[in-house]
């Protein structure tokens, strides 16, 4: 498993880490490099789409026992107990309204570093299981109700803006695109896997072959767009750059506890460290637009998309996974 590798197997992930690297560089020397509009949304879409597929067919083969449940269970948890954490932390320096933001964003995580992560465990050829995909759908949206519930209660005097329907709320929270693409794609692995199995081949060469390719892409354009949010985080300080940089350190330690307490293996710990780790710079911006439009997006915008994002891509996931090597020994397991 982990112990095994070639030389030449971190091949593909170094690849990626390079494709990444060339879109900040294409910023950074003024490049007119960029991906057509429409492509990005596209290759986000079908990435979704293709882990969670896969996952609804390897949870079917898992099923839903006790340590499965237990380690959602653990997911949602600190979906709820990181933007609390953070929002302590954050009020030291902004308002209420940046500072529930920015805890959302933090709370909440990002599809593509636990995309990428996966790609990384698979070229690695350590394995992890579907109901980490599980995890991955149910840990976006509790961040935003934590976040819109500390706006209502610590900001009294907002008056008539803090009215915020519950309905718009709920709806953005469980039915913004990447929640409701990976839950419903989860599903349909699920049906698939136990009514008609040998449509998982017909899907091979779409979730499987295309997979890496897509994700260099997605990778390139994520360089150049976060190149371009570093302006705006330097005007944010040297506090919010480092807990863009420290919090994902001490999310993903407290993500190994728990790793170690639920006995998770290697690739599955690796998988909620980086949960516990990433920022969400898609869902949790859309809803804190809508329903915070006090808070300055170029704050939570840039910094986890601009700092966290490339960090855990290119220092932390194979960081966690080679503290997880040393703390949770494959022969142990």
């Amino acid at each position: 498993r982990c112990h095994g590798h070639s030389p030449g197997s971190a091949e593909p992930a170094l690849t990626s880490n390079s494709v990444f690297f060339l879109g900040v560089l294409a910023v950074l020397l003024g490049s007119d490099l960029e991906i057509p509009a429409p492509l990005p949304k596209l290759f986000s879409l079908y990435l979704l789409l293709s882990i969670g597929f896969k996952g609804g067919v390897e949870l079917q083969a898992s099923g839903l026992g006790p340590d499965v449940l237990l380690t959602i269970g653990a997911a949602l948890l600190m979906a709820v107990l990181v933007p609390l954490a953070a929002f302590g932390v954050l009020r030291t320096q902004f308002d209420v309204f940046n500072a529930a933001a920015l805890a959302g964003a933090y709370g909440s995580i990002s599809a593509v570093t636990f995309i990428t992560a996966e790609s990384f465990l698979r070229v690695l050829q350590i394995p992890s299981d579907g109901y980490m995909v599980a995890a991955l759908a149910l840990m976006e949206s509790p961040a935003i109700i934590v976040a819109l519930l500390l706006v209502k209660l610590a900001a009294q005097d907002r008056g008539a803006a803090a009215e915020t329907g519950w309905g718009s709320v709920l709806h953005e929270a469980f039915l913004n695109s990447s929640v409701f693409l990976l839950v419903g794609s989860l599903l349909i692995g699920l049906l698939v896997a136990q009514y008609s199995p040998s449509g998982i081949a017909k899907m091979e060469p779409f979730t499987g072959q295309l997979f890496y390719g897509a994700l260099c892409f997605f990778l390139l354009d994520m360089g150049i767009v976060a190149a371009q949010r570093l302006a705006d985080l330097q005007q944010a300080g040297a506090f919010l750059i480092g807990f863009s940089l420290l919090t994902p350190l001490v999310n993903a330690s407290v993500g190994l506890g728990l790793s170690s307490v639920l006995h998770l293996s290697q690739g599955n710990a690796l998988l909620f460290m980086v949960l516990c780790a990433s920022a969400s710079y898609i869902a949790v911006p859309a809803a804190m637009r809508m329903t915070v439009p006090e808070a300055n997006p170029s704050l939570y915008i840039s910094s986890a998309l601009g700092m966290t994002f490339p960090f855990n891509i290119i220092v932390g996931i194979p960081l966690y996974l080679s503290v997880i090597e040393r703390v949770l020994p494959a022969g142990a397991l």
